[in-house]
């Protein structure tokens, strides 16, 4: 096997076949496989949300969202699969028109960040310590069983 580092990608060589792989790149996909997105870089706010939106966006107890730069974030494929729903004023929900998987929330008070859907992401990335949020509205029938901080809305910044 030689390996051979090239900017941000690890290309590899194994019985004349090469395969790269991006290095400190995220990936991600809807379920159906049309979606793909890479994050040149790494997570930089690791929530894990339970407002009554969230709950019912993702079919779950809460959502968990892993905060991104903008400008580090870029689709592979299936763009034109995507659809937006414009949950509230200040937030737009991107998912896949196909499967119904959510991608991403794009807060629009913060400009220069996007928060993907952990559940999306492909592998294992480095996460900075996490948070619950809005456990003032959680399903009153889970049972936040961690040590993480706990916010009954938004967390102080």
């Amino acid at each position: 096997m030689r390996l051979t580092i090239i900017k941000n990608l690890a290309c590899y060589t194994i019985n004349s076949k090469t395969d790269c792989i991006g290095v400190g790149v995220i990936k991600g996909r809807c379920e159906c496989g049309s979606v793909q997105y890479e994050v040149d870089g790494e997570i930089t706010d690791f929530s894990h949300c339970h407002c009554s939106q969230c709950r019912r966006l993702h079919g779950a107890a809460f959502a968990s969202f892993g905060g991104i730069p903008r400008d580090k974030f870029r689709y592979v494929s299936g763009e034109s699969d995507l659809k937006t729903y414009a949950s509230s004023e200040k937030m737009d929900r991107v998912f896949c028109g196909n499967c119904g998987s959510n991608i991403l929330a794009d807060f629009k008070p913060e400009p220069g960040a996007l928060y993907i859907t952990m559940g999306t992401v492909d592998g294992d990335p480095k996460c900075p310590p996490g948070y619950h949020q809005f456990v003032g509205s959680k399903a009153p029938w889970y049972e936040i069983c961690d040590d993480l901080p706990r916010h009954d809305t938004w967390p102080d910044d």
